[in-house]
């Protein structure tokens, strides 16, 4: 007879909480390598519960509300659990003995020449990415071209970078704007929903030469 793997659990939702427990109920911060049954709750359509490490990575869709159930091999190495939309949201644990490593190398900044698509809502959710769906962490020096979509009538879009303040008005307002935003001082372009920023809607990338 086969034993049964050990089962782990986890839940995002339905307000801004995140957990992953074991059989016992206690928080995970430290596992064994081997092959886990997860169990994820997902009770809200604005988060996903994202599971990643060496060999993982299994997440919930944004708009999916629901139970899954997946089967993952953990080795030894460093894993975490998140919203992918609200990214503070979350944890990290560990398996086994990580081996040594170097930090990971950031992405290269992105370059004036990428469009841009800043996105708020429907649901409490704003992103900031590139033409190709990959989200924007650091940006070079340069005019950007921003196509904002606002999708909710209790939403809008702000962006505040250094010299350059601008959102979309009236908050009622639902739909597309293109914005040409120059970015001439190193430092931070933040991006927010003012009403619900507070409540995760937002988001930064840093401004590099």
């Amino acid at each position: 007879m086969q034993a049964q793997n050990p089962k782990l659990f986890g839940t995002i939702g339905p307000e801004f909480e995140i957990s992953f427990r074991d059989a016992q109920g206690n928080r995970v911060t430290k596992l064994e390598p081997g092959t886990y049954d997860v169990q994820v709750r997902d009770l809200s359509d604005f988060h996903t519960f994202h599971l990643a490490g060496p060999g993982v990575d299994e997440r919930t869709e944004v708009e999916f509300t629901g139970t899954v159930n997946w089967t993952v091999t953990f080795k030894d190495g460093n894993y975490s659990y998140r919203c992918d939309p609200h990214p503070t949201l979350g944890d990290k644990f560990v398996v086994g003995t990580p081996p040594a490593t170097s930090p990971p190398l950031a992405a290269p900044a992105i370059t004036a020449k990428t469009k841009l698509l800043l996105t708020a809502g429907p649901r409490q959710v704003i992103t900031l990415k590139t033409a190709a769906g990959k989200a924007v962490k650091s940006m070079k020096l340069g005019t950007y071209t921003v196509t904002v979509r606002d999708r909710g009538s209790d939403h809008n879009a702000h962006i505040v970078a250094p010299g350059y303040n601008l959102k979309t008005t009236p908050l009622s307002f639902k739909g597309t704007q293109t914005w040409k935003v120059a970015l001439k001082r190193t430092g931070t372009f933040r991006f927010l929903c003012d009403p619900h920023a507070a409540r995760g809607m937002r988001g930064s990338a840093k401004i590099v030469r």
